[in-house]
């Protein structure tokens, strides 16, 4: 039996070469770019002494882990990251397929292209580069919200770099408007996709446009929506550190609302020096993003047992 299979293997290895081939350089990518680094998870259980080599540096155990969760900013970085990710996650999905129905919804050829230029145009663009488009907004003394915008609406300026509340506004504003374009691309190919037989079945019986999105639309492209989705959980943990630290632009007094854990990691290798404690949020983060993974495909097993919607 194991002959016959190593028979079929060679003949299928042999039938497919050039795709094994082709294979290759991505298989050596992903090992060198992902799997080699995972040796450096050893930094988050000691005390690195460049002197005496990681290998050798002292094994402290979990003492690294310790200031993320014996400090009194734990809870607000962690709380900090994980509601800003679910309202990002959120709020980029609904934009992202209502923006990639309107563009699929355009007649003319020419059209959907320059949009999907358009929109995706904010996604190109460099975090510290938007740090500043933000300021030539919000700025006090020069700003276009508080030089021209306010004043025609008969209100006072607003000093927005100086009182935390209006940043999980601005924040979220700013994340919607450079990543929705590049999501909404996605969801675009993906409608794209669908049979057009579908929508003039649902014409012939008397089924209006919105009643075809809701019907025909979004219910075909949820195999994408969930695996976008799932990708985005997976790192529910993690920040966009550009735009929590360059588009607040590194204001103290904003931390109560714009401090989580990627820049609080950032700021404390900076001040402390320490690599092995910054190493120690990076297992942190992996290991939950790894768990919430799970328990994400562990959800969707339940509500979908015969992977009707994949």
């Amino acid at each position: 039996m194991s002959s016959r299979v190593s028979g079929m293997s060679l003949k299928k290895l042999k039938k497919y070469k050039m795709l094994y081939l082709m294979l290759i350089p991505g298989v050596v990518y992903l090992l060198i770019n992902n799997y080699v680094p995972m040796f450096g998870i050893v930094i988050a259980f000691k005390d690195v002494n460049f002197a005496k080599g990681i290998l050798n540096s002292d094994w402290v155990g979990l003492k690294n882990f310790e200031y993320l969760f014996k400090t009194e900013d734990a809870y607000i970085i962690t709380r900090n990251t994980i509601l800003y990710n679910l309202v990002f996650i959120a709020l980029n999905l609904v934009v992202a397929v209502a923006l990639a129905v309107l563009l699929y919804e355009l007649k003319n050829r020419f059209l959907p292209r320059l949009y999907q230029s358009i929109i995706l145009l904010p996604y190109l663009i460099s975090s510290v580069i938007i740090g500043y488009l933000v300021y030539s907004l919000l700025s006090m003394e020069t700003g276009l919200i508080n030089n021209t915008i306010l004043p025609l609406l008969g209100r006072d300026g607003v000093m927005w770099y100086n009182d935390p509340k209006y940043w999980p506004y601005i924040l979220t504003l700013v994340k919607i408007w450079s990543t929705a374009g590049y999501l909404s691309i996605v969801y675009f190919a993906a409608v794209v996709g669908i049979d057009h037989e579908y929508y003039e079945a649902a014409t012939l019986d008397g089924a209006n446009k919105l009643q075809q999105i809701f019907k025909i639309t979004i219910p075909l492209i949820t195999p994408v929506i969930m695996i976008m989705t799932l990708l985005q959980i997976g790192r529910i943990f993690y920040s966009d550190f550009g735009l929590f630290y360059q588009v607040p632009l590194d204001s103290g007094v904003l931390m109560p609302t714009t401090n989580v854990i990627d820049t609080y990691v950032y700021r404390a290798l900076i001040k402390n020096g320490d690599i092995g404690m910054s190493s120690a949020a990076g297992v942190y983060q992996s290991i939950v993003g790894f768990m919430i993974i799970l328990i994400s495909n562990y959800v969707v097993k339940k509500i979908n047992p015969d992977n009707s919607l994949f």
